[in-house]
C-alpha cells in the first residue's frame, strides 16, 4: 500500500502542472467561449489534451488511487467537447434545424410515413361509407365540442353556412386556433409518445384521426357539399394532417427499434431512434402552430373555394419540395 501511495504520490507531482495548465486553460474558455484564448494557447490546448489522456492510461494501467483517475476522466471529457465539440450560436443552430437537420430527419422516416398515412387513409374510406350508409356512425367518430354543431341532424343551408360564415378577428378566431392547436398539438404527441408500446397506440390514433377526417366529409357529401367541404378543411388540413402523420412515423420509428432491436440492446435501438424522431417532433410543433393560425384565421377569412384550394396546393406543394425535393443536404 505504502508503495502504490507513493507512486501514486511521484505520479501527479511529475504531471500536475499540466494538468492545472489545462484546466485553467478550460475555465478560461468556458466562461465565454474559444475566442478568449490566444493564438498560442489554442495551439496548447491538444497538446495539453493528449497529455491528460496518456496520463488517465497510464492510471488506469498500474491502478492508481481512484479519485485521481476520476479527476482525470473528467478534465479529459471537458477538453474533449472543447477540442473537437462544435460550437454554434443559437441562430446558425435554428438555421441549421431548418435548412438540414429536420429535413434530413423527416427524409430518414419515409416508410413510417407512407405507413401512417396508409393508416389514416384506412380509416376515412371505412369511415365515409359507414357514415353515408348510416348517419348515425357520425356520432361515433367525431365529439359534439369538435363537430359544433355539424352533425347529421343539421339543414343543408345551416351546413353551408358554416363553411361561409363572415369573421373578423374580434369573433373568436385567436381562442377558436388556440384551440385547435392545443388540441391537434396532443394527437400529434400522443401519438409519438406512445410508440414505444409496439406501434400499436400509435396506429389506433393514426386510424381514429383517418376515421374523424372520413366522417366529417361523409356528413357534408350527404349534403352536396363536397367541394366546398374539401376546400375548407384543407386550407389548415394539408398542414395538420401532414404534422399528425409525421408524429405517427416518429412513433413507429421508436416502437419498431424497441420491437427489432437488432443488434443493439432494446434500450440502445429506441434511444437512437428516438434522436432522429424527436427532431422530426420539434419540426411538427411548427408545422400545427403554422396550420392553428391558418384553421383560426385563414380559412375563415378567406371565403373563395379557388383561394382556398389554392392556399392547400400552395403549402402541400411546399412540404413536400422542402422535405423531398433532391437537393445537397450534408448529415450533421
Amino acid at each position: 500500500m505504502a508503495e502504490l501511495q507513493l507512486k501514486s504520490h511521484r505520479f501527479r507531482d511529475e504531471r500536475e502542472a499540466d494538468w492545472r495548465r489545462l484546466e485553467a486553460l478550460l475555465a478560461k474558455a468556458e466562461k465565454g467561449d474559444a475566442r478568449r484564448l490566444s493564438r498560442t494557447e489554442l495551439l496548447e490546448m491538444p497538446v495539453l489534451y493528449q497529455q491528460a489522456l496518456s496520463s488517465l492510461s497510464v492510471a488506469r494501467s498500474i491502478s492508481l488511487d481512484q479519485s485521481l483517475i476520476e479527476y482525470l476522466e473528467s478534465l479529459c471529457t471537458r477538453a474533449y467537447f472543447l477540442v473537437y465539440g462544435t460550437r454554434s450560436r443559437l441562430g446558425e443552430r435554428v438555421v441549421g434545424f431548418f435548412r438540414r437537420d429536420w429535413p434530413l430527419a423527416v427524409r430518414g422516416l419515409w416508410r413510417e410515413t407512407l405507413a401512417a398515412a396508409a393508416i389514416m387513409v384506412v380509416g376515412a374510406v371505412v369511415a365515409f361509407i359507414l357514415v353515408g350508409q348510416d348517419p348515425d356512425w357520425f356520432y361515433g367518430f367525431i365529439p359534439a365540442e369538435l363537430a359544433g354543431g355539424r352533425d347529421p341532424t343539421a339543414t343543408a343551408d345551416f351546413l353551408r353556412g358554416t363553411l361561409y360564415q363572415p369573421a373578423t378577428l374580434k369573433d373568436g378566431l385567436s381562442t377558436m386556433a388556440a384551440f385547435l392547436f392545443t388540441h391537434n398539438s396532443q394527437v400529434a404527441i400522443f401519438a409519438f409518445a406512445l410508440g414505444f408500446a409496439l406501434c400499436l397506440p400509435t396506429a389506433g390514433l393514426m386510424l381514429y384521426n383517418g376515421c374523424m377526417l372520413g366522417a366529417f366529409l361523409a356528413l357534408f357529401s350527404t349534403h352536396g357539399l363536397t367541394v366546398e367541404a374539401v376546400g375548407w378543411l384543407m386550407i389548415h388540413g394539408v398542414t395538420e394532417l401532414f404534422a399528425i402523420t409525421l408524429a405517427g412515423a416518429a412513433g413507429f420509428s421508436v416502437g419498431w427499434a424497441v420491437a427489432f432491436p437488432g443488434e443493439r440492446t432494446r434500450l440502445d435501438a429506441a434511444a437512437h431512434a428516438g434522436r432522429r424522431a424527436a427532431l422530426v417532433m420539434a419540426g411538427v410543433v411548427v408545422m400545427l402552430f403554422v396550420a392553428g393560425l391558418l384553421e383560426g384565421f385563414g380559412r375563415q377569412l378567406i371565403r373563395e373555394d379557388a383561394v382556398r384550394y389554392a392556399v392547400a396546393f400552395g403549402t402541400g406543394l411546399f412540404w413536400l419540395a422542402y422535405f423531398y425535393l433532391p437537393r445537397r443536404l450534408r448529415a450533421p
